[in-house]
């Protein structure tokens, strides 16, 4: 039984009690009281009765006159004379008058009417006694509407108590609910504050746990602060503030082979020219200022497409990946004209452009060729000349627009023309700790299934990204049923937002309760900037069916994401450009560790994604990650 419940039940039973108790003593009161009277009206009739035979002279027909016109004025049960030696004399008895108050009451609260007595004398002598003893009719009747009105008054009291108890409890049970939801929030995972309550007992638990929630924060402040500072040591350019060539590249081959990024991209060159020169002109310092005014520059927007990563490569060359919006040529003119009143006013300095397109799965070299090559052409031409390698994108999907795509992706799912693939994520033992399983599509009947990097962005533009995620699931749990294996789905953010979406998916998992302990389902770290309400309500939503919920691809914005603090999510999968060259690289293995101490202060497993060389795995255990999946990492 709850607390509540049993104050609730000691709070009634109190009112009932004291209610019920006050009554029972005010009608027992009332007993006492009316027997008295009774008695003493008795023992006075029985006075001036005795006083009126005293006169009669003794004589038996006057005795028996007076006391029969004594017996008929009154309300009496019976009325005696007897002689000096006890025998009855006269008798005047009435029957049995029923009281007006009901027979249960008459039973539970009898009244006594004690006789009156009183002695009967002629002059000295002493003829007597008479006894007297009237009907208790009018004392129960008395006695009952006492009782009825005392009931009804304790009635209105025990309401008017019931009332504020009400308000009392409601109070408490408020002030503990919220205590008891904090400490089911640290449970989960979610560091929330709560307000003091007024009652010491909670308000001292409330305080503590308060400050604890307070410490847990402050540490991850202060953990978040050194992650991005290990992160600007590990990842940035001291001098332009942009990604270092490691990084930049990191990040590049993550583009290129990630299920989910982007289907195709482009790749900005940018090479500064006549470096030497303007360095001996100018001076070091001076160079340094445009070296870094050009860094700022190309971060921002080439006509409508925004850079994913901004990098430096070398002294001179710069890089950037572009997503594919709107048309090149014209972006890329005007851009080049930012960079030519962006960088006048240092004198004699120059650059050369140039644009390769990639394609989801190339190899990070071949891009690369392409875009050496590309530049050089753009060198040779001269300051400020742009180089475009006009490569069509074999993927971008059927023509005829969106009502095509939808059609296209509509017919997929109901045939079913879609697949999971599996990319195990085992610990540094080599255990299973589930299958990652992104989703293909097989976008044309007879077609290849393609990675989600194709079909997402279709599926963006037609708001069928739910549909897309419920399928998935569905395909996890039958999985899961099949032989047992945890899994793990990825949802798009913009899927939480579809109407009913996250009711369907619960039935879904009542549905099948015993696959649904064993799967996960992972968001984007960008859901938690966004919308960090919706993924709290996520994970409190699939939490009673032992879901677990998890970001992935995440990184870059982590040490920001104060949220997490109060989501309540399970696991977090780390990008896997941090995990990218870890070998002897002493500044990422402590960005790696510092983010793993970081993620287990706040009860979150850590997972590393796209582990590419063996090399890289002693530093990853050793950097305290729980988890890690890619081609290097393999099931014991």
């Amino acid at each position: 039984m709850s607390l509540m419940r049993q104050v609730w039940l000691l709070v009634l039973s109190v009112i009932v009690l004291a209610c019920s108790g006050s009554v029972v003593v005010s009608v027992w009161s009332a007993r006492s009281y009316l027997e008295n009277q009774l008695a003493l009206k008795n023992s006075d009739n029985a006075q001036v009765l005795a006083l009126s035979l005293s006169q009669q002279g003794g004589e038996p027909a006057l005795l028996e006159l007076a006391l029969a016109a004594q017996f008929d004025t009154g309300a009496y049960r019976s009325i005696r004379l007897r002689r000096a030696d006890g025998q009855v004399q006269i008798e005047r008895v009435a029957p049995a008058v029923p009281p007006h108050a009901p027979a249960w009451f008459v039973s539970l609260v009898p009244i006594e009417s004690h006789p009156g007595v009183a002695q009967v004398s002629s002059g000295w002598n002493a003829l007597g006694s008479v006894e007297v003893v009237s009907q208790p009719v009018f004392a129960y009747a008395d006695l009952w509407r006492s009782a009825q009105h005392t009931g009804a008054w304790m009635l209105l009291l025990g309401l008017g108590a019931l009332g504020v108890s009400t308000w009392v409890v409601r109070r408490l049970r408020r002030a503990l609910g919220a205590v008891v939801e904090q400490a089911e929030a640290l449970t989960q995972r979610r560091f929330v504050r709560v307000p003091e309550p007024a009652a010491p007992e909670l308000r001292r638990v409330a305080r503590a746990m308060n400050v604890m929630v307070e410490r847990v924060h402050r540490q991850f402040t202060e953990q978040a602060d050194e992650v991005a500072h290990l992160r600007q040591q590990a990842h940035f350019d001291p001098l332009t503030g942009v990604s270092h060539r490691s990084h930049f590249l990191a990040r590049l081959s993550t583009e290129l082979s990630s299920e989910d990024g982007m289907a195709t991209g482009r790749l900005l060159l940018v090479r500064a020219l006549h470096l030497t020169e303007v360095n001996q002109r100018l001076g070091h310092a001076r160079t340094d200022e445009a070296l870094q005014q050009l860094a700022k520059l190309l971060s921002e927007p080439v006509g409508a497409s925004v850079p994913v990563v901004v990098g430096r490569l070398n002294g001179a060359d710069f890089a950037a990946i572009l997503p594919v919006v709107g048309g090149a040529a014209a972006g890329l003119e005007a851009f080049t004209g930012q960079l030519r009143e962006g960088l006048a006013p240092f004198e004699g300095l120059a650059v050369a452009l140039s644009v390769v397109i990639w394609h989801h799965g190339e190899e990070v070299a071949a891009v690369l060729s392409r875009a050496d090559a590309t530049l050089a052409a753009a060198e040779a031409q001269g300051d400020y000349a742009c180089q475009l390698s006009d490569q069509s994108d074999p993927e971008q999907g059927e023509p005829g627009g969106e009502d095509s795509w939808r059609r296209g992706i509509q017919a997929a799912l109901q045939q079913q023309r879609v697949q999971l693939l599996e990319f195990p994520v085992v610990d540094r033992q080599g255990r299973l700790l589930h299958q990652e399983c992104p989703l293909r599509i097989q976008l044309k009947e007879g077609g290849p299934f393609v990675a989600a990097a194709h079909w997402l962005p279709l599926a963006l533009r037609t708001g069928m990204t739910a549909q897309v995620d419920e399928l998935a699931v569905l395909l996890g749990l039958a999985a899961i049923e099949r032989d047992g294996q945890p899994r793990s789905i990825n949802l798009s953010p913009h899927s939480l937002h579809a109407s009913g979406f996250v009711g369907r998916l619960r039935r879904h998992l009542a549905e099948h309760a015993g696959a649904a302990r064993r799967l996960s389902v992972e968001l984007d770290e960008s859901a938690l900037l966004i919308s960090p309400a919706t993924v709290g309500d996520l994970c409190r939503q699939l939490r009673p069916f032992g879901t677990r919920v998890g970001l992935e691809h995440a990184g870059e914005r982590l040490a920001s994401l104060r949220p997490l603090l109060e989501s309540g999510l399970d696991f977090v999968k780390l990008m896997s450009s941090m995990g990218r060259g870890l070998s002897g690289d002493e500044r990422r293995t402590a960005l790696l560790r510092g983010t793993a101490q970081m993620l287990h202060g706040l009860g979150l497993a850590t997972y590393l994604e796209g582990v590419t060389e063996l090399s890289d795995l002693p530093d990853v255990w050793t950097a305290g990650v729980d988890g890690a999946t890619g081609p290097a990492v393999k099931v014991r």
